[in-house]
């Protein structure tokens, strides 16, 4: 495992030496447009494990992506090679259809300390919920990215994610009311507390998430990849494509449905994900919005 190998992944050519937050910012948003966020091991018959060595060989050298404990984990290991002062930190996803926080802690983050100030660094949640930036860890201060405006808060020591979108345009009306679009304007992503967490933390749920007939990440095959103007996503055989700000506080939601055929070409083309085993695509309708 070598940083080089890394950055000739996400194809980042620029300083190694500074512990700033631009080169933070530029190693970051590398990653989130080359690495996918994605779960297509649980639906072609590959276990997830989240040994690092494994998720490095499978990120960097096999060209997959992976999700939050992967992601993560691996941006972790690269930002403390720098030199950056790092810790894990454990998230408890929101889940609008209970309108409640998840009583499992699922999602790894990163949190990142520069110059007395800390960032939250999260490149495994994907979608229109993926920060472009990293977040100083501040409560009440709206924080205007590319995909939005995201905000923590904190209560109590426990610290809330949320975010405010745009207007969406779907010129494919048949797609208007798909329970992939988010119908608020204002989403809690999820909640934290900053007590350290080591990746032992999530064991359990690692293996939780791709066994349980109840997890969200059974229900779904999910691919989705950051772009310059905005990401892109297969959630079962839907392909959404989404550029945001194509008009003023508006953005452009395309879908399409993809045929079996098709999805193992889209996978390479759109996402540079080639798989070495079959895909079963799925898609039960559940909890999860673009």
């Amino acid at each position: 495992m070598n940083l080089e190998e890394y950055f000739a992944r996400t194809g980042y050519k620029g300083s190694t030496e500074k512990q700033d937050l631009e080169t933070l910012t530029d190693i970051f948003q590398h990653h989130i447009r080359a690495v996918p966020f994605e779960n297509l091991s649980i639906h072609c018959g590959e276990k997830i494990t989240l040994e690092l060595e494994h998720v490095y060989n499978k990120i960097v050298r096999r060209k997959r992506g992976g999700w939050c404990m992967e992601n993560n984990q691996l941006l972790g290991w690269v930002l403390k090679g720098l030199g950056y002062d790092t810790s894990f930190l454990g998230a408890y996803v929101f889940n609008p259809h209970q309108n409640a926080y998840a009583t499992l802690m699922t999602h790894l983050v990163v949190k990142v300390v520069i110059d007395g100030k800390a960032y939250v660094v999260d490149g495994g949640f994907g979608v229109s919920y993926q920060m472009w930036q990293p977040m100083e860890l501040v409560s009440g201060k709206d924080q205007p990215q590319a995909p939005g405006v995201f905000r923590f808060t904190e209560k109590n020591g426990v610290w809330y994610l949320e975010k405010m979108r745009r207007k969406q345009y779907i010129p494919n009306q048949s797609f208007s009311n798909s329970d992939l679009l988010e119908k608020k304007e204002c989403r809690k992503i999820y909640m934290f507390s900053l007590e350290p967490r080591t990746v032992e933390d999530f064991r359990f749920q690692c293996t939780y998430l791709q066994t349980s007939p109840d997890s969200l990440f059974t229900k779904k095959s999910i691919c989705t990849l950051q772009t310059t103007e905005g990401f892109r996503a297969l959630i079962g055989w839907t392909l959404t494509e989404t550029t945001y700000n194509y008009k003023e506080n508006m953005d452009l939601v395309e879908f399409v449905t993809l045929e079996d055929e098709e999805v193992e070409k889209t996978l390479k083309e759109k996402f540079n994900i080639t798989l070495e085993r079959k895909l079963v695509p799925i898609n039960v309708k559940g909890s999860y919005t673009i």
